[in-house]
């Protein structure tokens, strides 16, 4: 039998498993919605880019970046953790999504305050991106309606929930349009992006009821939230300080060249953000299989995770050799003359979202094990490395020194902080394999 027909009766055989089955459609609908996300991210992002020039596009960034940071605490590390324990534990699910959505509604009302605190403080002199900041962090106290996004990951049913988000994405995709045309002034996009996250809080809403849930229902505690955060708080440094790697960039290059620089690198890095949708997409989506094949045995985990990290680091070859390649067409053609200079950010950026993407993949073996501190570890091994390369090679090199850093960053944090913890090395050398043959398949 050839390799091909080999290949083909091993991905038949596996589809005809049912639960493989029901990820695939589960992924299928949510890589979707996501790829709807990123195709008008990007499209209405480049015209955002131009239509506001480098220096305006380096301030709404910079209040973006501020915001991110700072509302990842609104998440509070629930993601694999409130699967998991929906998957082990269905019929708990009115207590477990009340006391996650607790949870998530006083973390979005603190951080709110605190992003209007810290914008005051990094640019006083600036009220505009202050009050832009502060605009951007009410979208984080919405973030609690999400833990239903979660549920539907549970259940291995995202078909409901990506069509309601991407009607939602559409209008908002809209709305940005009309007012790019209407040449609205900087803070109506501040409030653009307050309304797609209450009209995705809305959709997800709306698509749970058809379930026949009602978050009336729910029965939060605080002895149930207390229960979650004994688990997750580790994850929930570990998302801040993930968010403070993913975006500290930018604001330390806005202190340190100024907005014209940022906007120029936040142009590289709009489009270097269309690969992680995929792969990162298909990781979430995954997640439960990834958990059942632990309780199916070692060899069926560790083939999943083979798999899994195979997968990623293929989707990443196949994004980043082509870009590094069209980068400066690439940077004229999508941005405009005014972003020439970002072509050598964003091949960068490009092969650090292939490590981040990796370090993504590698959690899932996380959250199944329950390594929720050594994945704090990793993280904040990452996190100061990035802020430390940032210090000292932003001023010299501008936006492509933030892009070195956090290449270093990312492959830290994702593959080689595994060499230095005895129970990651296994996974670092399946990650390793990955990288130098990515195979995916048998």
């Amino acid at each position: 039998m050839t390799l091909l027909a080999t290949t083909l009766a091993r991905l038949r055989a596996a589809w005809d498993r049912v639960g493989l089955r029901r990820a695939a459609g589960s992924a299928g609908w949510m890589l979707a919605e996501r790829m709807l996300r990123l195709t008008g991210g990007l499209l209405v992002g480049l015209w955002l880019a131009r239509y506001l020039g480098p220096a305006s596009y380096g301030r709404y960034n910079f209040a973006i970046a501020l915001s991110i940071i700072v509302t990842s605490l609104t998440t509070l590390g629930l993601e694999g953790i409130l699967v998991r324990e929906l998957v082990r534990r269905p019929a708990d699910e009115g207590h477990l999504l009340g006391s996650a959505a607790l949870l998530r509604l006083a973390g979005g009302l603190g951080a709110n305050l605190v992003i209007v605190v810290l914008a005051a403080s990094l640019r006083p002199d600036d009220p505009a991106v202050v009050a832009l900041t502060a605009i951007i962090g009410v979208a984080g106290v919405l973030q609690a309606s999400s833990v239903v996004d979660l549920w539907f990951r549970a259940q291995l049913a995202a078909r409901d929930a990506a069509l309601a988000r991407a009607l939602a994405y559409l209008a908002a995709v809209l709305l940005r349009v009309s007012l790019i045309l209407a040449g609205a002034p900087l803070i109506a996009f501040a409030w653009a992006f307050v309304a797609e996250a209450a009209l995705g809080a809305a959709a997800i809403l709306v698509a749970y009821a058809r379930y026949g849930r009602n978050p009336l229902r729910w029965r939060p505690s605080l002895a149930g939230a207390r229960a979650l955060l004994s688990d997750s708080w580790p994850l929930i440094i570990s998302g801040l300080l993930v968010n403070v790697y993913l975006r500290v960039d930018q604001v330390m290059l806005a202190w340190f060249r100024g907005d014209v620089e940022l906007g120029i690198y936040s142009g590289a890095v709009r489009i270097a953000e269309v690969f992680p949708i995929v792969p990162n997409t298909i990781v979430a989506a995954l997640l439960p299989t990834i958990i059942a094949a632990r309780a199916a045995g070692p060899q069926r985990y560790a083939q999943q995770l083979r798999q899994l990290y195979g997968l990623v680091a293929a989707l990443g070859y196949a994004f980043a050799l082509p870009v590094t390649l069209l980068a400066a067409p690439l940077t004229t053609l999508l941005l405009g003359p005014a972003y020439t200079d970002a072509a050598p950010s964003l091949v960068v950026l490009t092969w650090a979202s292939l490590f981040g993407s990796l370090g993504v993949a590698r959690s899932s073996f996380l959250t199944a094990e329950n390594y929720t501190r050594l994945h704090l570890a990793t993280v904040a091994l990452g996190c100061v490395v990035n802020v430390g390369l940032n210090w000292v090679l932003i001023p010299p090199l501008g936006g492509t020194g933030a892009a070195i850093a956090s290449l270093v960053a990312y492959w830290l944090a994702g593959h080689g902080s595994c060499f230095l913890f005895p129970a990651l090395r296994p996974t670092g050398v399946a990650m390793t394999r990955a990288l130098f043959w990515p195979r995916f398949w048998g």
